[in-house]
């Protein structure tokens, strides 16, 4: 299943995608796509979609889950990605949290803080937690999957590296994790490491990469962060970025307002946005 949600910010309403790739409200059927009902997605797939009322028009999209209460990102985790960046492939995963607060719809803009001149673009394989879980085992990891999506992982650079202290700083500013525009449940992504993503800026190709390079796998990391907290349903790890970030570049380069971002994930959907200054 393709579930999404959608409508005005804070009023989102869970859908999910017909064959047609129409919007259909699921809201008879599951509050929110949020909590307990990501640990019980199977019971939505007896859904005929033809039954659920039609979406009308073109409603904005929002976040595919809410209520995400940690928003965990793996650092470094592609080893053309960390050459870039001048760093070495880390011995085990490098692990970071993005304030929630970050966190909008695919294709809400980036907001270019006040102040930066770096603000970067990152498309990143996102895994969202179904039943909560501790303590996992690889063999056990998936089935506490609840599904996969896109993330743009937004970065301000200079805030990032060269403000002192933490990444926090250069990943949490308003806007900097666009997610979605689905969820997609485990039964449409038969491999999560056989996944190709892309990004573009104003129409260039940026990004250009594979989950197949990913130094640390899907389910190594959710098994590997279980070993030091709960995963909780809603939690969302985002899992690295292949090549082609601005600060890789040569001269670096770096989005201004009205620039216009699209990326995406095979069989997981795309966005776009246009960056705005904040």
């Amino acid at each position: 299943m393709k579930l999404l949600r959608y409508g005005p910010q804070g009023q989102e309403k869970p859908g999910l995608i017909d064959a047609e790739g129409a919007i259909r409200d699921l809201s008879a059927h599951v509050p929110d796509l949020a909590g307990s009902a990501l640990g019980d997605l199977g019971r939505l797939a007896g859904i005929d979609p033809e039954s659920l009322p039609l979406v009308p028009g073109t409603p904005r999209i929002g976040p595919c889950v809410a209520g995400t209460g940690k928003f965990i990102c793996i650092g470094l985790n592609y080893a053309d990605h960390a050459a870039e960046s001048g760093l070495k492939v880390p011995p085990e995963p490098v692990v970071f949290l993005k304030a929630t607060s970050a966190i909008c719809g695919p294709d809400d803009p980036i907001l270019i803080p006040r102040g930066s001149e770096k603000t970067d673009w990152e498309v990143e394989l996102g895994i969202v937690i179904g039943k909560p879980g501790k303590y996992l085992t690889e063999a056990q990891a998936l089935d506490h999957v609840a599904g996969y999506c896109v993330v743009n992982d937004v970065s301000e650079r200079a805030f990032q590296t060269e403000r002192s202290g933490q990444w926090t700083k250069g990943k949490s500013c308003d806007n900097f994790g666009q997610t979605g525009p689905w969820l997609v449940t485990p039964d449409e992504v038969p491999d999560p490491q056989a996944l190709d993503m892309w990004l573009k800026v104003n129409g260039e190709t940026m990004q250009s990469g594979s989950t197949r390079t990913m130094v640390y796998g899907v389910a190594f990391l959710v098994s590997y962060l279980s070993q030091f907290f709960t995963l909780h349903s809603g939690d969302i790890i985002s899992t690295g970025t292949p090549p082609g970030v601005g600060m890789g570049k040569k001269p670096p380069r770096y989005l201004k307002a009205g620039d216009v971002v699209e990326l995406g994930i095979a069989g997981l959907g795309t966005q776009r946005q246009t960056c705005l200054q904040d």
